[in-house]
């Protein structure tokens, strides 16, 4: 009981004030920050110092695999240049400088102990910037690089923290044996987490009961994070190399159903994970500050030296991103030059050569081209300009990390309790102000996101193109039914008619200025979810009644909420779900 209550209660107070702060338009984990710092300072309420191997251990992998499975690989590729900068050598930087100015402030700590804190405050937590992006709209290519470099930085600061408490502790001699000790945890947790995928993907695709299939979708953080732990590896980025294996790869091979169970799973588990770990940070806010005795460094010293590193950090990020923004304009002028000497030789060619290999060398050619292409369209139509830039820049709030982090640091260590608490302050400082602002930032630069009917369009397109692919499966259904089978043809009319009709229903969609309901196809859906609607409310009256088996019920309700989820998008706005 005394673990059951708080945690009831903190998951109330996540579904409560998640839901005020929607309304009012602010982050969530804003709010409960403020809403756990409250409540520690009420009276009778008890320090709250949760440890530091829970949130890194228990609450880190889930979080962080839940959005690695939602990440498309594509997009991660196409930015993996100003992802890689922000979410490695950024954090690096970012240590190193916070570091020396720590070590100048406070010259009697170790110059690797100052490194270590550095590393502790240089990752941003993207989640607070991600909702408000989504929220607001933001370009998708802007909201890609921050979702990347909240997944890949937090491996990286966690690594570097690793290895500068062994320097200071002598366990490392020499700095290349610590860059060597760096490179041997990122390699081995990208093997780990690449073989905790394949083997994931591999047994889900034999399990035929969605709930056991969920149960190791459950699983699978902790199954990347440990071993990768053992093998003194970065967990973190192997549950991350995991998670982007799965998301990618699980289409192919894992049934439909299980996914769909497997989304709403991770969604709700993330939603729970990183809201309470800002409830988590506001409560611990009091058993921070009461925990520093009367040393030579005053908790208002620390709180000092906090709001300095963070104005270093602010800067170094601004002082990073713009020439960043930079190198990639001149880098998507490089590949347009790449992209045309990949036309030149694809079209010295001869298409007629019948030599099968130079045959299956024009083919990749042609598929290196074609990706290339689509690349340099995409960094065209949805580059990052300036004002991408600044909002980028101003992008650097702290949260889970840097708070486990800083409770990590060895016990004996000079001012332990004050740099937990400086670390605490940029967390906060960076949430609220950059966090607070924000908002009001992208709006005032009108900062325009995907253009809802081109999407449509594009929708209408891919699902043209997949239809017209399918139905030549109709054209031979003799090759899936069997030889000697009799096949109806009005079966096959009414598959051929269905399958278009949604094709026909998107490009309706996709051309309408607003709701039409003289739209044909338009028309059907609406009918047909009134259909639904009253069938699922005449479900509920046979259930009332008691004349059918809970069994038959419950499936009957399955094949109703599916049906409806199906016919959900019929307003011409919506490109997809609700």
């Amino acid at each position: 009981m005394d673990v059951v209550v708080p945690i009831v209660a903190a998951v109330l107070l996540i579904v409560g004030f998640s839901t005020v702060a929607k309304r009012l338009g602010v982050a969530a984990p804003l709010v409960l920050l403020i809403v756990g710092a409250g409540i520690s300072y009420l009276p009778g309420v008890p320090h709250i110092e949760v440890p530091h191997e829970i949130i890194l251990i228990g609450m880190l992998p889930p979080i962080l695999y839940s959005a690695a499975l939602t990440v498309p690989v594509m997009d991660f590729r196409r930015n993996l240049g100003s992802i890689s900068s922000l979410s490695v050598f950024l954090v690096i930087a970012s240590a190193f400088t916070t570091g020396f100015v720590l070590h100048l402030l406070l010259p009697e700590l170790n110059f690797a102990l100052a490194v270590a804190v550095g590393a502790v405050i240089s990752p941003p937590d993207a989640v607070a910037a991600v909702s408000i992006g989504k929220k607001l709209a933001l370009p998708p290519r802007l909201l890609t690089v921050m979702e990347g470099e909240g997944l890949v930085n937090d491996a990286t600061a966690l690594v570097l923290l690793r290895s500068a408490i062994a320097v200071a502790a002598g366990g490392v001699a020499t700095v290349w044996e610590g860059v060597m000790d760096f490179g041997y945890a990122v390699v081995v947790a990208v093997a780990v987490g690449l073989l905790v995928g394949f083997l994931t993907v591999w047994v889900r695709s034999r399990l035929t009961d969605t709930l056991a299939d969920n149960a190791v979708s459950l699983l699978v953080p902790f199954m990347a994070f440990i071993p990768a732990e053992s093998l003194h590896a970065s967990g973190v980025l192997a549950v991350v190399i995991a998670g982007i294996y799965v998301g990618h790869q699980s289409p192919r091979y894992v049934r439909a159903q299980p996914r769909m169970s497997e989304r709403i799973n991770w969604r709700t588990v993330q939603f729970v994970l990183e809201n309470g770990v800002f409830l988590i940070m506001g409560l611990e806010l009091r058993a921070l500050v009461d925990d520093i005795g009367p040393t030579e460094l005053s908790g208002r010293s620390a709180v000092g030296i906090g709001l300095i590193l963070t104005a270093v950090l602010i800067v170094l990020r601004m002082l990073w991103v713009n020439p960043m923004i930079v190198v990639l304009r001149y880098s998507a002028k490089r590949a347009e030059h790449r992209v045309y000497r990949l036309h030149l030789a694809l079209a010295s060619m001869d298409e007629n050569d019948s030599d099968p290999r130079r045959k299956r060398r024009r083919a990749r050619l042609q598929h290196v081209y074609a990706r290339r292409r689509a690349d340099l369209e995409s960094h065209r139509t949805e580059g990052l300009d300036w004002r991408g830039g600044l909002v980028l820049s101003w992008s650097g709030m702290r949260g889970v990390v840097t708070l486990a982090a800083a409770q990590s640091l060895p016990d004996d260590t000079l001012y332990r309790s004050q740099l937990i608490l400086i670390a605490f302050t940029v967390a906060v400082v960076t949430l609220v102000l950059q966090g607070g602002t924000l908002p009001w930032l992208i709006r005032l630069l009108g900062i325009q996101g995907a253009d809802p009917r081109k999407d449509r369009q594009q929708l209408a397109a891919l699902l043209e193109s997949i239809s017209t692919q399918g139905l030549r499966v109709l054209d031979h259904p003799h090759d899936l039914l069997g030889k000697d089978t009799a096949v109806d043809p009005t079966i096959v009319d009414r598959v051929r008619h269905d399958t278009t009709m949604r094709t026909a229903a998107a490009w309706e969609r996709a051309n309408a200025e607003g709701p039409d309901v003289g739209a044909p196809h338009l028309q059907y859906l609406m009918l047909h979810e009134a259909v639904v609607h009253a069938e699922y409310k005449a479900l509920l009256r046979a259930r009332s009644s008691g004349r059918y088996p809970s069994r038959v019920l419950t499936t009957a309700q399955t094949i109703l909420e599916l049906e409806e989820a199906r016919l959900a998008p019929r307003h011409p706005g919506q490109v997809g779900g609700h």
